[in-house]
């Protein structure tokens, strides 16, 4: 089974926001940008902050398509189990799926660094004039 064709099938919330940014792009809007933003927003106007937004949004970024990755192997496996498509083969092929768990490191990697991230945005605020 392909990875990549189930992730037109995901429909969950980490799916949307996985496709949002193209999409939303378009029409302007890209929640995961404004939601960086609007923390922005709430920091001190300086290089160090703005440094800090742009690996903040990279992070989120990489972390939702690691997820989605994650997700579209369980949508995989969900597939070979049906009826139609089970198979000794079927099943062999969707629980040999090393790419998972090379997501799932990013993804721990990712969740370490935005809990530094975060931590880093919340002292900054601190030090952000309140209007």
């Amino acid at each position: 089974m392909l990875l990549g064709c189930s992730l037109a099938h995901m429909t969950t919330p980490a799916a949307a926001l996985v496709a949002a940014p193209a999409t939303l792009r378009r029409a302007g809007a890209d929640p995961l940008r404004q939601a960086v933003e609007h923390l922005g927003h709430s920091l001190p106007k300086r290089a160090d902050a703005t440094v800090l937004l742009d690996f903040l949004e990279d992070d989120l970024r990489e972390g939702l398509n690691a997820l989605g990755e994650v997700e579209a192997h369980f949508s995989d496996v969900l597939e070979a189990l049906q009826p139609d498509t089970l198979s000794q083969l079927s099943l062999l092929q969707a629980g040999d799926d090393y790419l998972v768990l090379e997501r799932l490191e990013v993804l721990m990697g990712v969740v370490t660094r935005l809990r530094r991230r975060l931590s880093q945005a919340a002292g900054l605020m601190r030090q952000a004039p309140t209007t």
